[in-house]
């Protein structure tokens, strides 16, 4: 008869090659996903769908909520989410009570809400002064924050985990905004909040530098490595230099730039060939992600959009399985990747073997 030790040692054996449930963003992890929800980007009316209906997914544990695409004047938008939300009369705010429902129905499963601030539409470029954008910030806080007691808010009872900024042009004085909003979610102690950030590949971010100078401290940034020349289409496999893909620049800007040297870079991709320009398949991420994995900053995964993304059949699985080691994808990207390190020893083995 086995021994009760012996059947527990055996059901622990089950449990440690049991894929890992993600659980929130993990700053100890290198295996976070983000993909974002709001814009349905994929255009067609059942392309997205609410937003719990996605939380059920272990493989993504971040979900950035796009966008609250005005600040002074605070507007909402979540393209064809808003038809099951109504305004909120004398202002440009949507009440939507499905969202608040989703929220907490999501982060039950795990998983970290942001609220995405800006977006394409944005248009305000920022703040006057550092008094309005201070006003701003606090602003933001009410509508969304912890007080849920206070007038007008979108997601009614329900708390993000934090916000998002995704500015796609130049700003003035979102500093002090950011600054302020960090100190209200770090004074609420009720639960733990994060601050991200999405750049644009090119180093320094031309819209956001005022934040990303060492100014602001972020728990994450989810670089947009597409729709520019430095984006994940330019990597060059097997070659010990990047000359364009630029992962490593952000790197050091993590270590050396950045106000909190335990941030966290995660690789910011389209999900599909809609999703933006450079747009590659699972197959040829793979390698690129195994390269990746050598920056002590790498994070993780961002994906835009979960519209694209569920349109793509396997893409995620086979991206979560180079992330974490598993599949064939993986295995082959391995293989296939070179670091600096390696390709050096490699040419100099080479050049002995060669030598007359």
């Amino acid at each position: 008869m086995t021994s009760f030790k012996s059947s527990l040692a055996s059901v622990a054996s089950l449990f440690a090659f049991a894929p890992h449930v993600l659980a929130g963003f993990d700053a100890s992890s290198s295996s976070n996903i983000a993909v974002y929800w709001g814009q349905n980007s994929f255009g067609q009316k059942d392309s997205q769908t609410r937003l719990v209906d996605y939380c059920d997914n272990d493989e993504f544990n971040i979900i950035p909520l796009a966008f609250l695409n005005g600040i002074k004047t605070p507007i909402t938008n979540f393209a064809n989410a808003g038809d099951n939300c109504t305004t909120y009369e004398g202002t440009e705010l949507l009440n939507c009570p499905q969202l608040e429902e989703d929220i907490q129905a999501c982060q039950s499963k795990g998983k970290t809400i942001l609220l995405s601030i800006g977006g394409a539409t944005y248009t305000e470029g920022g703040f006057t002064d550092e008094a309005s954008a201070v006003s701003g910030a606090e602003s933001v806080w009410s509508l969304f924050g912890s007080d849920t007691t206070t007038e007008n808010r979108p997601f009614g009872k329900a708390v993000v985990d934090g916000f998002d900024f995704d500015f796609e042009s130049t700003t003035s004085n979102f500093a002090p905004f950011a600054s302020r909003l960090r100190e209200l979610m770090d004074a609420d102690t009720s639960k733990t909040y994060y601050l991200s950030a999405a750049p644009q590949c090119p180093y320094p971010d031309a819209a956001m530098n005022d934040m990303l100078n060492g100014a602001i401290a972020f728990d994450f940034i989810q670089v947009q490595f597409y729709n520019n020349y430095c984006g994940v289409q330019s990597y060059v496999a097997g070659s010990d230099t990047q000359n364009n893909f630029n992962f490593e620049t952000w790197d050091t800007w993590a270590s050396q730039t950045s106000k909190n040297k335990d941030v966290k870079v995660l690789l910011g991709v389209p999900a599909n060939t809609g999703g933006g320009a450079g747009y590659q398949t699972a197959d040829a991420l793979a390698p690129i992600i195994e390269y990746v994995k050598q920056f002590n900053s790498f994070g993780g995964l961002m994906m835009w959009d979960m519209s694209q993304l569920y349109e793509n059949t396997g893409f995620l699985d086979a991206v979560y399985g180079s992330l974490t080691g598993s599949g064939a994808a993986a295995a082959a990207a391995k293989e296939a990747v070179v670091s600096p390190t390696t390709f050096a020893t490699a040419s100099r083995r080479a050049a002995a073997t060669s030598a007359p």
